[in-house]
């Protein structure tokens, strides 16, 4: 709150650091999604799996899902960026949804996964962490 020169006061909008770098995050892991989708589209063997299969989708599968799932978080980043308490609450449920697909995908390139895992993590704190009034 401040105080004008003619004696109103003005609320501003209370600001953490930890929604700009839920939002940066949110689109770093959106990034690393789309290229995981890429190479699932146009490279099967790129992964560490015998068979084509991971769980009950092949590649091309997958492919189309962390890709799908990798554009739409790096739009959520922005939102979040942006202040918008839709983009806080999907970010929250996609980071749930890239942790566990990326547990069934940690067959497929273990390193990789459980990096973007501990990133999901730590998306979700910084999510939930600043007051639900605070933006970015």
């Amino acid at each position: 709150m401040t105080r004008m020169a003619h004696g109103t006061q003005r609320h501003l909008p209370q600001t953490s650091g930890w929604l700009t770098f839920a939002g940066t995050l949110a689109m770093v892991i959106g990034a690393f999604n789309v290229i995981d989708g890429l190479v699932g589209l146009f490279n099967d063997h790129y992964y560490l799996v015998g068979s084509n299969k991971i769980m009950v989708f092949d590649f091309t599968s997958w492919g189309w899902f962390w890709l799908i799932l990798g554009a739409v978080q790096i739009a959520v980043g922005a939102g979040i960026i942006a202040g918008r308490m839709w983009a806080r609450v999907i970010g929250v449920m996609f980071a749930v949804l890239t942790a566990i697909g990326h547990i069934a995908f940690l067959r497929a390139f273990p390193l990789w996964s459980v990096l973007t895992i501990a990133m999901s993590i730590l998306l979700i704190y910084a999510l939930t962490a600043p007051p639900s009034r605070a933006r970015g």
